[in-house]
């Protein structure tokens, strides 16, 4: 991290839950989403204010953590823990909910909120603080499970044609070597991954080796979302890199799957690590490691996405990552310019105080389904 961070008082905090419309619906092997329900978490303090995503789903399919969950969380422990406490740096206020076990994507909203109120206060981005160094980020695109194989192929042929550099597709038991055999067939130079949300066991090998022949460049979190052991026996047993995604919420957790060898690559959520300071740990220790890391994505708003493409600025960042455009899932973003896809796949590193971005509060006042106001007791 860049520099030290000023230390500011958190006085007021807002919860606040929007709902935004998806473009089209996203289907995993969780289930299928249509909706976008995002819960902010703006806070101010010493004349300066910050906004955070946090990326809970309406469910707890992905993770145990929820939206109505987080939102307790952070109204009764987490934000009381900082409202009206004494002057803290970002990490010092961090400290103050160690005790808070687990809710990291609860942590992580409130951390990004206050980076942003840390960065307008200096004049730094969000990346500068990070220690960034790249000033666009190479995108790919996540498809959901799609009706057939011909409609996977017309959405990849438009995605690639838009610019995309990378294709993830969404795949299950029964919809994977078929799936993979196809696209290869049509796109064989395109960069190509598999993402399974845990949807196999080891009883499953057979089929998942079968996915050597396609030179994927990864598939991500095949086992059970809490594994590693069984992720290390598989890895000994195919040639494709197994991405670890679920599997590695801590520092500690990651330890463990690099000294197991439970696959070759990690996808880094700051969400479900804990904020973007953790994130940025697990990306130190994978580039010891010589693990390369991309950006998962949570179907964010604009303000979760800013923080991503801040993250993925880090050197480690070398495979593109699910930092797709704000239209690739929305009509409207929260945002007054919402991020657009460049010719070559990139995307702007916002370079701004902050998260770099402007929220539009019309749009934002128009998805707001709930509003709390927080003060010190």
């Amino acid at each position: 991290m860049n520099g030290g961070l000023p230390r500011l008082r958190v006085e007021r905090a807002r919860l606040r839950v929007v709902e935004l419309p998806l473009v089209s619906p996203f289907t995993t092997s969780f289930g299928t989403q249509t909706v976008r329900r995002a819960l902010l978490v703006e806070v101010e303090g010493d004349g300066v204010a910050g906004v955070g995503e946090c990326v809970a789903g309406i469910d707890p399919a992905y993770s145990s953590e929820t939206c109505a969950g987080a939102l307790s969380t952070l109204r009764d422990h987490i934000l009381p823990s900082v409202l009206g406490a004494p002057p803290a740096d970002v990490a010092g206020h961090a400290r103050s909910w160690e005790w808070v076990r687990g809710h990291h994507m609860a942590k992580a909203a409130t951390e990004m909120a206050l980076l942003d109120q840390a960065g307008h206060a200096t004049g730094q981005s969000v990346s500068q603080i990070l220690g960034g160094v790249r000033s666009r980020i190479g995108c790919g695109v996540s498809i959901g499970i799609q009706p057939s194989l011909a409609a996977t192929l017309t959405a990849i042929e438009g995605y690639l044609a838009a610019g995309y550099q990378r294709i993830k597709l969404k795949c299950k038991p029964g919809y994977d070597v078929e799936l993979a055999q196809a696209v290869r067939q049509r796109f064989p130079g395109t960069p190509l991954m598999l993402d399974a949300n845990s949807a196999y066991s080891l009883q499953d090998v057979d089929q998942l080796r079968a996915l050597d022949e396609f030179d994927l460049t990864m598939i991500e979190q095949p086992l059970a979302h809490d594994d590693l052991i069984d992720h290390a026996t598989l890895q000994a047993q195919i040639e494709t890199s197994i991405c670890l995604d679920e599997s590695v919420e801590s520092l500690a957790d990651l330890r463990a799957a690099i000294a197991l060898g439970s696959g070759r690559i990690l996808n880094i959520k700051a969400g479900r690590v804990g904020g973007l300071l953790p994130a940025a740990q697990l990306h130190d220790t994978c580039g010891e490691a010589g693990w390369p890391v991309w950006c998962g994505g949570m179907l964010e708003t604009g303000i979760g996405r800013a923080a991503n493409l801040a993250l993925a600025s880090l050197p480690g960042f070398t495979l593109p990552g699910d930092t797709s455009a704000s239209d690739r899932y929305f009509e409207q973003d929260l945002l007054e310019q919402p991020f657009e896809l460049a010719a070559d796949g990139t995307l702007p590193v916002p370079t701004g105080p902050g998260l770099g971005i402007q929220v539009e509060q019309r749009r934002l006042d128009e998805a707001t389904v709930h509003l709390e106001e927080l003060s010190p007791k």
